[in-house]
């Protein structure tokens, strides 16, 4: 147990979906998951353990930003001997190739956090996804006809900016293909650790278009994306 968890040593699978919401937590497990129970509900973040097509996977929400996922998905790590965690959660698009409803894997976290600081790594790491498990994401993509990109995310310590979205015309302009709030401190825990990794998001709104999801859309529409993650966790 920690100030967090009070799930019971081995009470989650090997792979574990972390989507930022604790009710998305719980829409995954009561939608997808056979004999899905609950694990976790320190602070309302729920964890569930369940099968999906015959094998154990976990889901548990990390909660928004960096800390939030750094905590959790560290205990699950550390604590719980968790190998592998899939983020699930929304984007928002840079590049006009990237539309509304598309699964963006990432291959890569740009970060304008501190976060990385921590490991005292000497210059500047590069967090980035497992290969094998971008592999399996990629083959799972295409197994649901989805449309997919593979590529670099940019992981911002900030959802609101008093200068809007000024400041990425930089990280549109270097190729990143969206942006969310918790990959690279996800994959600089699976890094330090020696466990694996991977963010597969779908793009809920556009930075340089009009287009964007309803909250309840972000809630209950992110169905090829889940299982997506739930063939990759299957996979790994």
């Amino acid at each position: 147990m920690t100030p967090h968890n009070s799930a019971r040593p081995g009470a989650f699978a090997k792979t574990v979906l972390m989507p930022g919401d604790p009710l998305r937590s719980k829409y995954i497990a009561e939608t997808f998951l056979t004999d899905p129970v609950l694990v976790n509900d320190v602070r309302g973040v729920q964890g569930y353990t369940g099968k999906w097509k015959d094998t154990p996977v976990s889901v548990m929400a990390s909660g928004m930003g960096m800390p939030s996922i750094g905590i959790y998905s560290w205990e699950l790590y550390e604590t719980y001997g968790v190998e592998n965690i899939i983020r699930v959660g929304s984007a928002g698009a840079v590049q006009d190739s990237v539309n509304v409803m598309d699964i963006v894997i990432g291959q890569a976290a740009s970060t304008n956090s501190n976060y990385l600081a921590q490991f005292n790594f000497p210059g500047v790491f590069a967090p980035i996804g497992d290969p094998m498990m971008i592999q399996h994401a990629v083959t799972a993509s295409m197994e649901h006809g989805a449309t997919w990109h593979v590529g670099n995310l940019y992981s911002c310590d900030n959802f609101y900016h008093p200068k809007s979205y000024e400041g990425t015309r930089a990280v549109r302009r270097m190729g990143v293909l969206a942006v969310e709030m918790e990959a690279a401190a996800l994959y600089g825990n699976a890094a330090y650790l020696g466990k694996k990794a991977l963010c597969i998001c779908t793009i809920s709104d556009h930075l340089y278009k009009k287009a964007e999801l309803s909250p309840e859309e972000r809630q209950t529409g992110f169905n090829e994306m889940i299982e997506i993650a739930l063939d990759t966790a299957v996979k790994v």
